[in-house]
């Protein structure tokens, strides 16, 4: 969106859905114990392509984890919070998640939030046509080009896809972001943003909690949540004054 001012940066397990999209496939599955058993050996995403090798040789069909995915909650005030973002004017937003495409997909369209998003940034999943088998695929391949990020998972950093999308908006005028996660795998991210930005952890998760032991290396303004009817005031109340702000300076 070119004359965006505000762009959102949505984590998706337990920030926009009241779950892990993972676990929760694997344990609807019956997967549980090999999962955690596997858990020692495998990285996850790895770990997760297994575990939908192990979902297909149960004779499970993709339209029976489609179907487990839409009974996954997520929070109706969340739900408001996105189609308000999204019909505001000069809000753009986007997700970068651990999850991955498949699932995320699925659990937008059954919300009715798909379209509200301009980019979806997650690992990559495939259909095998032939056996019917869903793969997970990593982001960021370790092995031809490692992101070197100590922080994250080898096979995403979100920090690196922060600095790929701040060099996009860049170019297109001053943006501010705002960026919402509950992980450890959202510190990186969250260590990118400027003082103009804003960081929204959800309180008394990891993000909020690695912030907390050292405030000082986040240069965002940070917002803390706890439930849905938090972030969305939040997030709308800073996406209007970020509005009326670009406004006023608009000669």
């Amino acid at each position: 969106m070119a004359g965006s001012s505000t762009v959102v940066v949505f984590d998706f397990d337990h920030t926009m859905i009241e779950d892990n999209s993972d676990t929760w496939v694997v344990e609807q599955m019956g997967l549980t114990d090999s999962f955690n058993q596997l858990l020692r050996t495998l990285p996850w995403n790895s770990l997760m392509d297994r575990m939908m090798e192990e979902v297909h040789s149960k004779g499970k069909t993709i339209e029976e984890i489609a179907e487990c995915l839409r009974r996954v909650p997520m929070n109706p005030r969340i739900v408001a919070a996105i189609t308000k973002a999204h019909a505001l004017l000069g809000c753009e937003l986007r997700i970068i998640s651990d999850a991955n495409q498949f699932f995320i997909e699925t659990i937008l369209k059954h919300y009715g939030l798909f379209d509200c998003f301009s980019e979806i940034i997650t690992n990559p999943s495939i259909i095998e046509e032939e056996e019917g088998r869903l793969r997970i695929c990593p982001y960021h391949d370790s092995v031809s080009s490692p992101h070197g990020c100590h922080l994250c998972p080898p096979n995403l950093c979100k920090g690196l896809v922060i600095e790929q999308i701040q060099a996009s908006i860049s170019e297109k005028g001053k943006k501010k972001m705002i960026y919402l996660g509950d992980g450890r795998g959202d510190y990186c991210p969250s260590l990118k943003l400027g003082e103009r930005d804003h960081v929204m952890p959800r309180k008394d998760f990891p993000l909020w909690k690695t912030i907390c032991d050292n405030r000082t290396l986040i240069k965002a303004e940070v917002h803390e949540w706890s439930n849905g009817e938090e972030l969305e005031r939040i997030l709308i109340q800073l996406i209007e004054a970020n509005s009326t702000e670009s406004n006023c300076k608009t000669p």
